[in-house]
C-alpha cells in the first residue's frame, strides 16, 4: 500500500459516492451538480482527505488489535499439565 498515490474505489462504490455527493449538493446547498462535478469533488476528497482518514482508521485498527493481543495471555488455561502438578497419592 505504501506505493499507492491515491485511494481508489471500486466502480459500484464510486457510483454510490458520486450519487451521494450530488444529493448532498442538492439538499444542503440547493445546487444541482452533474456527474462530472461530483466526480471532481470525490477525487479531491480522496486525494486530499483520504490518506488522513485511512491513517486514522489504521491507528484505530492497530489499537484494537493490540488491545485484543494483550488479552490473549488471559485466554490460556490456568495450569498446564495439571496431572503432573497434582499431589501424589
Amino acid at each position: 500500500m505504501r506505493d499507492k498515490s491515491s485511494i481508489e474505489l471500486p466502480d459500484p462504490t464510486r457510483q454510490k459516492a458520486v450519487a451521494s455527493i450530488k444529493r448532498f449538493f442538492a439538499e444542503q446547498l440547493d445546487d444541482d451538480i452533474g456527474d462530472l462535478k461530483a466526480m471532481l469533488v470525490l477525487d479531491y476528497i480522496l486525494a486530499e482527505h483520504g490518506p488522513t482518514i485511512y491513517n486514522l482508521a489504521l491507528a484505530d485498527a492497530r489499537g484494537f488489535v493490540e488491545e485484543r493481543a494483550a488479552d490473549v495471555e488471559g485466554l490460556g488455561f490456568p495450569q498446564e499439565y495439571p496431572s503432573l502438578n497434582a499431589p501424589k497419592r
